[in-house]
């Protein structure tokens, strides 16, 4: 039976209320829950009340922007991708916050260097889903924070400035606070009706994210889908001219790198990793042209694989620019892949057992994208918002039209450098041209005694513009090797991973390096 308040003097009704307060103080309901009221006047829920799925997500975005693709723990001289990624899945209410990466289930397909693009990046995750749940969900208390908070309605919250998840009222001016916590009717009672509509994902990240990262589809995929294990093979795109190069000894060299091979000495070692197996197998290195003509002519090296090691499309291009130039013959490629014997050159010659890598400076990063990341029919089915009604702005024809304007000014400042250079040119003359050695005639001893009074300069191109420049070129196989990498290896594990396992165990979390 319910007391009759009514007979309470001013005393005993003040000393039930402060009992009422400090029992629901106590509950767990109370220490769990964060009561603010949601930002769009609509109902109050936690983002652990949500149903879950997990999805593939192909994005692009300008490696020259970022500091890599990869999320870092310490800070960077620019952001990187998936930093300015998850906080836009965050404040899109897509994932929780103070899980971080982790507890949504974050995995990448392929690892990008600093100012390396991507025109076909994937990430699989866990999200927010406006439909019941259709899987197994990852454990609600990695997914869920204290202080998540979101709405249904934020989706078209998103076409102005999205609200903050932390509302300006402040109960803590009454005397009483808790009093709509005692009688409130069940959260339940209000619910709104299912939707069949799934959230408009491309819509709602391409709102929140910088033009210079676009997010291009999405797929439905199951709970134990692995951006990163169920890629069937990644192709990369690396782009360069002709000039000062043989375009068809660089071919020659590429054909080399097709099937199984042993890449230690074409990639960059990173003894953290501790990686013991080098082997990987290249499916396509084929080069053709782009664009342009004559000596301006773009091309790009389509080479694609079921996995890369660190640096590798960067170290085959440096040494392919090598052969192109005619500093180093196309069979360079087969000997520096040769490690233990097995590989043999197309003139039944013996070719030399190259067990430590040579030191040469791998190609730039601009040059380089990521163009796709290829995965079986039945794993994902990419839609965009547009199959399910989505609007135009930022998805389908909104998108294509960013990106086609993008393309547009980038056509504009090409057109204009070359004329900078065409007005340069009616003053200062360009400089003598050394490469390739098959269209020119010389080599690296007939160039230095056709020089006047200085050496001559060799400017042994890096790709995205940039040279190496050096009065004598030295042979790679007769460059300073570095050591092997299983002493490198064991200096690493004896070191800095000695100590960093130090770290872990005392609960100090280290990053890998980049």
């Amino acid at each position: 039976m319910s007391p009759n308040y009514a007979t309470w003097s001013k005393e005993e009704l003040i000393a039930r209320l402060t009992e009422l307060e400090l029992r629901v103080k106590g509950s767990p309901k109370y220490r769990n829950a964060k009561r603010d009221p949601s930002p769009t006047g609509g109902r109050t829920f936690h983002f652990k009340d949500h149903p879950l799925r997990k999805i593939a997500v192909k994005f692009c975005y300008s490696g020259w922007e970022y500091n890599g693709l990869a999320y870092q723990i310490d800070p960077t001289p620019l952001p990187t991708v998936e930093e300015v990624l998850f906080q836009a899945f965050a404040k899109a209410r897509l994932v929780d916050p103070e899980a971080g990466l982790d507890g949504c289930g974050w995995e990448r397909c392929g690892r990008t260097d600093v100012g390396v693009s991507a025109a076909g990046q994937v990430v699989s995750l866990w999200v927010r889903s406006a439909l019941p749940a259709n899987g197994s969900a990852p454990p609600v208390e990695r997914l869920s924070g204290p202080d998540a908070a979101a709405t249904e309605p934020f989706e078209q919250s998103l076409a102005t400035d999205p609200p903050d998840a932390t509302s300006d009222a402040d109960n803590g001016d009454l005397e009483f606070p808790l009093l709509g916590i005692i009688d409130e009717p069940p959260s339940n009672s209000s619910a709104p009706p299912p939707r069949t509509e799934e959230l408009h994902y491309v819509s709602i990240l391409n709102r929140v994210l910088p033009p210079t990262i676009r997010v291009l589809a999405w797929s439905p995929v199951s709970p134990g889908f692995s951006a990163r294990f169920n890629c069937r093979h990644r192709h990369y795109k690396y782009f360069f001219t002709s000039h000062d190069l043989d375009v068809s000894l660089m071919q020659q060299a590429a054909n080399y790198l097709i099937g199984q091979h042993d890449f230690r000495n074409l990639s960059k070692l990173d003894p953290a990793k501790q990686i013991k197996d080098f082997h990987r197998c290249i499916m396509k290195a084929e080069i053709s042209p782009v664009s342009g003509e004559g000596d301006n002519t773009m091309y790009v090296l389509d080479l694609m694989g079921s996995a890369f090691l660190y640096h590798q499309v960067r170290h085959i291009m440096a040494i392919l620019f090598l052969v192109g130039t005619g500093l180093e013959p196309p069979s360079v490629i087969s000997t520096l892949m040769n490690v233990d014997g097995t590989e043999s050159s197309s003139s039944r010659s013996p070719v030399p057992i190259v067990d430590r890598k040579p030191e040469y400076q791998m190609a730039d990063g601009l040059s380089l994208m990521l163009w796709d990341c290829a995965f079986t029919d039945s794993d994902v089915r990419w839609q965009t918002d547009d199959a399910c009604g989505g609007g135009e702005a930022g998805s389908g024809t909104g998108l294509y039209r960013q990106l086609h304007s993008v393309h547009q000014r980038s056509l504009v400042h090409t057109t204009l450098e070359a004329h900078f250079l065409a007005a340069a040119a009616r003053y200062h003359p360009p400089p003598p041209q050394h490469f390739p050695f098959s269209q020119t005639g010389l080599t690296t001893s007939t160039i230095q005694s056709l020089a006047d009074t200085e050496p001559a300069v060799l400017a042994v191109p890096l790709g995205g513009g940039t040279y190496r420049r050096g009065v004598k070129y030295i042979p790679l196989l007769s460059r300073k090797r570095l050591d092997h990498v299983d002493v490198a290896n064991e200096r690493w594990r004896n070191g800095k991973g000695s100590r960093r396992g130090e770290k872990t165990d005392i609960g100090i979390t280290v990053a890998d390096d980049e």
